[in-house]
């Protein structure tokens, strides 16, 4: 075939491809079958693969992703992607209303979903998709061009050839699809998402956009942020004429919006958004209300970095009624045991909860909680499932009080009583218990411990099931010949898992001192013993003096450690893992000086360009602590997308918010202090 024949056949497959995927993805209505679609694609593949210099940036194959990145690059935003001011209540809906029409008189305005996920900027050149970013902190994002590719919602080439064009939209992964992907994960053995915003913001940051084309990501567009829709150029004169323009140009646009006038028709649409949001397929976590014509919105003006012709109405934690159907009880890796409520399934804030934690016995008898019972259910934070109360009218004398077991249902030996903390926790001391070693091993690989790829809960089990291991220090005496003939291993699996236990050999002294399940030493407590004392040495030999000079170490935590270092089974596993070649000395010292010497940080949400481990080793680069939780003592709280809970104790206690821009301003100039949020 020459080069003009090939041409010719690509961009008939190109046309043909994008024809039958928009009557299948957008229409439900396809003409042929997947296969003889499969059979179009792949011609169109191997023809690109034989003239390279043919493919264009609009070709279908890129939805399918390509090269593997290294990083991707800042991108500066030509227009600034700011945020909506949020308003939590009729009243404060109200108030804001109000004040427009003292101005405006009767505007009209748009009410429409607020959908939950990842914002971006799209732009195009003479109707070709050329880039693509992510919002960031407004000014600054980062270029995912290559895995924008591979969203389906997304035109790569627009019926017209505009000379440019840039709109804004949100990026979100579809409930279906995330359920899917979660019961992937599960059935692997990996750490399940919370939500599909957390799904969705992961995946669009995968550097390799296969990735991300496997996530089947897709896109609402809600704004033109600059150039014309128009081949003749000229301007839109409303948000409503310009959502329906980009629906006219393929644009996926935002779906159940309202053109409406008074105050009275908004907040009903507002309530019946909110009572609809469990239904739709996609996460919403507000309304938003904007002004309409493009000309009010020039007289209301812009606020500081956020719009005064626009908020956002953010609804209150989603609860929905279900059964309690059982309480069970699993044994931690401490040996605490810890109830569970098993719920009828049902779909809330994004997923599907059928079990919520009961934290122990005190919390169940507090709000008189019965098997049986049914049960009002909330996710804390939109992420983690709890029981708020039980429905006590409900009750037809066949619920059951739940009594905690006496004996470890895992190993059957007594249970004590620990009268320490907040609360008593039953407890099986028995150090031989199977429930507290597997838990043990879950944790000293899990990402904050020693972060070992692949050895998720499902393979540590089928290690000790098999006899395998016994300790975590047996996990560096593996051989790919132990593994190759365990059920869903095989060769290549086995070679993987083996370089990742031996990658996580060199990850430093905080890492394995949070591995090695010390009671209340976390990942922020274990870096600051490390840098303190510099080797696992250092610290077996430290007293409760010294540990409890540390700052952010309190006395209860450095009797554990003095307990731990005190038990010579705990000195033998710690001397079994550094004969095995794991690395005992810390991976840096703590700084002499810094800028934020005597700071403490917390971080909250997801952060524009920085991930959160990457922002904490920032802060202490630079002399600053971070610390898990709000409390008076904490300086600054940095706050991002979807920040929850501690965003609003932060409030609550006066600290100070400031966002990832204003934090990296503080470690580049020591003189500059943030404003507040």
């Amino acid at each position: 075939m020459t080069k003009s024949q090939a041409e010719a056949r690509i961009i008939s497959l190109r046309e043909q491809i994008s024809y039958h995927a928009r009557l299948y993805y957008e229409n439900d209505a396809p003409e042929i079958s997947d296969y003889e679609y499969d059979a179009l694609f792949r011609e169109l593949e191997e023809l690109e693969a034989a003239f390279p210099e043919l493919v264009t940036p609009d070709s279908p194959t890129h939805r399918v992703g390509g090269a593997v990145l290294d990083k991707f690059e800042k991108v500066t935003h030509r227009v600034p992607m700011g945020s909506l001011t949020d308003v939590f209540s009729r009243e404060e809906l109200e108030g804001y209303l109000a004040g427009v029409r003292e101005t405006l008189g009767e505007p009209a305005w748009s009410v429409e979903p607020k959908i939950d996920g990842l914002s971006v900027s799209l732009t195009y050149e003479n109707g070709v998709f050329v880039s693509g970013a992510t919002r960031g902190n407004g000014l600054v994002g980062e270029d995912v061009t290559a895995n924008l590719r591979t969203v389906r919602g997304i035109p790569l080439r627009l019926p017209e050839p505009l000379p440019y064009l840039s709109v804004r939209g949100e990026v979100y992964m579809p409930r279906a699809v995330f359920e899917e992907l979660n019961a992937a994960r599960e059935a692997q053995g990996e750490a399940l998402f919370a939500n599909p915003r957390n799904a969705a913001a992961g995946s669009l940051r995968q550097l390799d956009s296969r990735i991300t084309a496997s996530r089947r990501l897709d896109i609402m567009v809600f704004n033109l942020q600059e150039g014309s829709l128009y081949m003749d150029g000229r301007a839109p004169q409303s948000h409503t004429e310009i959502l329906d323009r980009l629906t006219e140009l393929g644009f996926h646009v935002l779906p159940h919006r309202n053109k409406l006038t008074t105050p009275a028709d908004i907040c009903a649409q507002v309530a019946a958004l909110g009572e609809m949001r469990s239904s739709l397929a996609f996460d919403m976590d507000g309304a938003v209300i904007k002004l309409d014509a493009l000309a009010d919105r020039v007289t209301i003006g812009e606020g500081t970095g956020r719009p005064k012709w626009a908020v956002a109405f953010k609804y209150p934690p989603e609860k929905k009624q279900t059964k309690l159907l059982d309480i069970t009880v699993a044994v931690g890796r401490t040996g605490v045991l810890t109830p569970t409520a098993e719920l009828a399934p049902v779909h809330l804030a994004g997923s599907t909860v059928s079990r919520a934690t009961l934290h122990n016995a005190a919390f169940i008898a507090e709000r008189d909680i019965r098997i049986g019972d049914t049960v009002v259910v909330q996710k804390a934070g939109d992420i983690i499932p709890e029981i708020v109360s039980a429905v006590k009218e409900k009750r037809d004398g066949t619920e059951k009080t739940f009594v905690m077991p006496s004996v470890c249902p895992s190993c059957g030996h007594p249970v004590t009583w620990d009268m320490a903390g907040e609360g008593a926790a039953a407890r099986c001391t028995y150090a031989g218990c199977p429930a507290q070693r597997a838990r043990g091993i879950i944790h000293f690989a899990s990402k904050g411990a020693m972060d070992i790829d692949g050895l998720g809960p499902q393979v540590i089990a089928l290690l000790l099931e098999n006899q395998k291991i016994a300790t975590p220090a047996d996990l560096y005496r593996l051989r790919v010949s132990d593994l190759v003939d365990l059920e869903r291993m095989g060769q290549k699996s086995a070679e993987n898992l083996v370089a990742a236990i031996e990658a996580s050999k060199s990850r430093g002294l905080e890492r394995v001192l949070c591995a090695m399940g010390i009671r209340q030493v976390g990942t922020q407590a274990a870096a600051a013993i490390a840098e303190r004392f510099g080797s696992m040495e250092a610290i077996a030999q430290a007293s409760f003096e010294d540990f409890a000079a540390i700052a952010d170490i309190g006395e209860v935590t450095a009797s554990n450690l003095v307990e731990f270092f005190s038990d010579p089974e705990k000195i033998a596993e710690i001397k079994s893992l550094a004969e095995a070649g794991v690395v005992m000395s810390a991976t840096r010292t703590a700084p002499e000086h810094g800028i934020l010497d005597g700071l403490t940080f917390v971080l909250t949400g997801t952060l524009p360009t920085l991930t959160r481990e990457e922002a904490t080793e920032k802060i202490k680069a630079a002399g600053g602590k971070t610390a898990s939780s709000v409390s008076k003592k904490t300086d600054y709280v940095v706050a991002g997308d979807a920040a929850g809970s501690k965003l609003t104790k932060a409030q609550d206690l006066g600290v100070k918010i400031i966002d990832e821009a204003a934090l990296l301003r503080m470690i580049e100039t020591a003189s500059q202090t943030p404003e507040e949020d």
